[in-house]
């Protein structure tokens, strides 16, 4: 996996995504409520830099600790988190997005949900077979994020 920098570790970037209030940091009260604190605040395009990023450097190590390139593979797997982040990812992985597996547009986001249910679809589909050698691809909460290359 990527060489994690001290910043990405230290929680320098929590304010990238995060929620101001709820649990026992911030109970759930009329405050918190009128307030709005409960709900999820993201910078958006530091957000996507470092999901990019992160994604890119991420199948770059699976890729080489499996010797293969991106023209290797069958089909690209990635965390469903909105077509642009898939796009680039795709993109700096040289995989043709014909190749990738894409669902965002039917659910949205669904988190750490998103890689397992993309591989049933594309299991269910006949994208994934016998001999298929994908490569899945995810990052999220906590800015954390990983990569497989598996051959079916």
């Amino acid at each position: 996996f990527p060489t994690r920098r001290s910043s990405d570790l230290d929680g320098a970037l929590a304010e990238l995504l995060w929620r101001p209030a709820g649990g026992a940091k911030g109970p759930f009260s009329e405050e918190v409520l009128a307030d709005r604190s409960t709900f999820v605040r993201m910078s958006g395009r530091e957000t996507f830099k470092h999901a990019v990023r992160s994604m890119s450097d991420a199948c770059d190590r699976a890729l080489d600790a499996a010797r293969l390139t991106g023209q290797d593979i069958d089909v690209l797997i990635p965390h469903q988190a909105n077509l642009r982040i898939i796009e680039a990812t795709a993109k700096h992985a040289n995989v043709p997005m014909d190749k990738v597996f894409v669902n965002v547009e039917r659910y949205g986001n669904t988190s750490s949900a998103s890689v397992p249910i993309a591989l049933d679809e594309a299991i269910e589909a006949g994208r994934v077979k016998e001999g298929t050698t994908a490569l899945l691809v995810a990052f999220g909460a906590g800015f954390t994020w990983g990569s497989m290359v598996i051959r079916f």
